[in-house]
């Protein structure tokens, strides 16, 4: 069987799949309970100044029958004393020595707040430390959380107050609520951070009620922007994660954090560079009994593909991403339905003529709808194969021969080589004699 064990910035653990920061992780019992169940690591719930919680501080976004698709939240952090977390996560540690227990900190902006709270985070006997820096909501308004997580200056300063003293790893949770994550991620390395996080929740407002006109969650009426979190934020995961883990300067150890459900997702996360992978909504959903269904899959997928350790995983998938000027406009595909799994529900039909390039025909044929799709009209967007509900129904096939190679940037390089400037008749001259669609 494969070997799930990691080592991520020195934070060891027997599998990949730690509790994110969250109500699942606030106390012994919860981080107890999920050890014995097979979670390799845990991110205790982040433990600061006491704060006051409120009523009814959840907001959940259904989809077409699914529940939760996302989860909106404007909890704040630990509710519980330093010093009984700070107990319990010694306690904890002594009990599982096996595994990853890691502090989550956010404290005051002030030096000394911080090297007192390190310290005696450090003498409970954690593997790890990580630093909230994402939190959108709550704390936020009071100069922590996503405060400091959106000036790469801040993000540096506290790091390197933290490291000045921590004699163990130190993570830095990083918030998506950010035009470009590299420049936190890059402050982070400068402060000495071992390793980083992401992401952390999106800032939100979950919906409102058509009949009080309340936002989701409501508190006696009111309410306001909160943390989205859920499979609905994967996708948004993912593309961060890829742009800290591609970046030379950055070049640290990744825990990947967002819409991680089984073992599938997680998988796409350490392909992406991920080192672990937290989860957090698929818990609060179903509980900590998913952890063995997320080993069991991703062990038996790594089996399939010869792969014998997470290490020959992380990263694969990186090469595949690239900058939009450097694909083969050269590349042609179109498609094709198999009419013997057609079930003749016309929704490629109406997608193409409808939300795309109109070259899908529609005819009877004995008395049954028939779609055809007219290949020289085809600009391959694939929308007909995404909204067709039978699997291998409709297939995108490449009819180009793969000889020819040109892109965004090396025609603009040809160009500027000719003294010429970029017009409309020179990319249909182009368009013309590669045989390529430019609308």
């Amino acid at each position: 069987m494969a070997d799930l064990s990691i080592n991520c910035a020195g934070i060891k653990s027997p599998n990949p799949f730690w509790l994110a920061s969250a109500p699942p992780s606030n106390s012994a019992y919860q981080n107890c309970k999920a050890f014995e169940e097979g979670w390799g690591g845990t991110v205790w719930k982040t433990i600061g100044e006491p704060v006051m919680n409120v009523c009814n501080r959840y907001g959940g976004l259904d989809y077409n029958g699914q529940k939760l698709m996302g989860l909106n939240n404007i909890e704040l952090i630990s509710d519980r004393d330093i010093a009984v977390n700070l107990k319990e996560m010694a306690e904890t540690k002594k009990m599982w020595p096996d595994r990853a227990v890691i502090a989550s900190l956010m404290v005051e902006s002030d030096r000394q707040v911080w090297h007192d709270i390190v310290k005696r985070t450090v003498d409970t006997g954690v593997d790890g430390i990580e630093l909230n820096y994402g939190c959108p909501h709550g704390m936020s308004e009071r100069g922590m959380g996503s405060a400091v997580g959106q000036v790469p200056e801040y993000c540096q300063m506290i790091t390197e107050w933290v490291t000045e003293v921590s004699t163990i790893p130190v993570l830095v949770k990083l918030t998506p609520n950010i035009g470009n994550i590299q420049g936190p991620a890059r402050a982070a390395k400068k402060g000495g951070a071992h390793g980083i996080s992401l992401i952390n929740t999106i800032n939100s407002i979950m919906g409102v009620n058509l009949d009080t006109f309340e936002t989701f969650p409501s508190v006696e009426g009111k309410g306001g922007h909160g943390g989205l979190a859920g499979p609905i934020v994967k996708p948004i995961a993912l593309n961060l994660l890829s742009q800290v883990a591609i970046d030379k300067e950055v070049n640290l150890p990744i825990s990947g954090i967002g819409g991680i459900s089984n073992w599938r997702d997680a998988a796409e996360f350490i392909l992406l560079g991920a080192n672990s992978v937290q989860v957090c909504t698929a818990v609060m959903h179903y509980g900590f009994r998913i952890i063995k269904d997320m080993t069991e899959g991703l062990s038996n997928w790594m089996d399939e593909k010869g792969f014998t350790s997470l290490d020959q995983v992380r990263g694969k998938a990186l090469h595949r991403i690239d900058d939009f000027g450097n694909l083969n406009l050269l590349f042609k595909s179109v498609a094709r339905i198999d009419q013997k799994k057609c079930i003749h529900c016309n929704l490629c039909y109406i997608a193409c003529n409808d939300g795309a390039h109109q070259c899908i025909d529609l005819s009877q044929e004995n008395g049954v709808s028939k779609t055809v799709v007219r290949e020289e009209d085809c600009v391959g967007c694939d929308l007909c194969s995404i909204v067709c509900p039978v699997e291998n129904c409709i297939e995108m096939v490449r009819i180009d021969d793969g000889a020819q190679h040109k892109t965004w940037n090396s025609l603009m390089s040809d160009f500027k080589a000719q003294n010429e400037s970029l017009s409309w008749e020179k990319l249909r001259e182009f368009q013309k004699k590669h045989g390529i669609e430019i609308h």
